[in-house]
């Protein structure tokens, strides 16, 4: 079985324990706080696996800008954004339809940015994903108290600014870091999620962190599970790959994160969330089946 074949699913399957691991990091650190640790200690994992497997880095400052204006977009406004929404209050449901409305952004800008089209089915499976992930998570927007979401107003703002950065970073990778080591890439974008968060924390948190086994277990994950192996798997979709169609994985991570949030914790399994569920299924495979490309 080659990577090509088992990469969306490993991603999507590791990419979606970010929202286990913040449930568990969530009371032992601030948002931003957690993210800078976090891109730090990423960065130096990834500058040390560059060095010792004699990986090139960037041969221009074009490239090595390039590489930290992407992890701008792809950490820190986006990872640092939705971390700081979820904190404030915005429901996790709300945050993962938010999520979801990426592939739409990505499919209608990639066309005007990067020449890139989608045939008829990809484009039907770009909008079933979004119709089967309303079926999933809509119930529990009807459900949520109005006071509830006009307090929660700005952080749905940031959210949504979120979700529109990621999409920036993603078609900002595809149009100006399709070559170069994806190794020494990966730490130059950690460094521009740093130079995000950093400052953003020392301006509005107190900067908390209850020094613990399970900070130190969600951080572990975090760096290694999270910023070294999904994001790796993420940059080489986009490389082998159309944008949209690596887009519209994030599709499958609500669904995930439903299920392995059953499995742990006993939230309830609507019978909403397992249609849907099948709709998205179905939507991703359209969007990622392998088709002759419209030039």
């Amino acid at each position: 079985m080659t990577l090509d074949r088992i990469a969306p699913a490993l991603f999507v399957l590791l990419w979606s324990t970010g929202w286990i691991v913040a449930k568990y990091a969530s009371p032992h650190a601030d948002p931003l706080t957690f993210l800078s640790l976090r891109f730090t200690l990423a960065a130096v994992l990834f500058a040390v696996i560059t060095f010792a497997s004699r990986a090139v880095w960037p041969s221009t400052r074009a490239g090595w800008v390039h590489a930290v204006v992407s992890g701008v977009f792809l950490h820190g406004i986006y990872l640092g954004g939705v971390w700081w929404a979820i904190s404030q209050g915005v429901p996790s449901s709300v945050s993962g339809l938010i999520a979801a409305l990426q592939p739409l952004l990505t499919a209608m800008v990639a066309p005007i940015i990067v020449g890139e089209r989608l045939t008829g089915s990809q484009r039907l499976g770009v909008v079933m994903g979004f119709a089967g992930l309303s079926v999933a998570i809509l119930p529990r927007l009807t459900a949520l108290d109005t006071s509830t979401l006009q307090i929660a107003l700005l952080p749905l703002l940031v959210n949504v600014f979120a979700m529109a950065s990621v999409t920036a970073g993603t078609i900002y990778q595809k149009r100006y870091l399709q070559h170069g080591d994806l190794r020494a890439i990966a730490a130059l974008q950690y460094v521009g999620g740093f130079l995000v968060v950093l400052p953003l924390a020392l301006l509005i948190e107190p900067m908390r962190i209850d020094w613990n086994l399970e900070f130190a277990l969600a951080m572990a994950w975090s760096v290694f599970g999270l910023s070294l192996v999904s994001i790796m798997l993420l940059l080489y979709l986009i490389r082998r790959g159309q944008v949209s169609r690596a887009a519209s994985l994030t599709y499958l991570v609500p669904p995930a994160v439903a299920i392995e949030s059953w499995f742990l914790f006993g939230e309830a399994l609507t019978i909403p969330m397992i249609v849907g569920t099948v709709i998205v299924v179905f939507g991703v495979w359209l969007t990622n089946r392998k088709t002759r490309v419209i030039a």
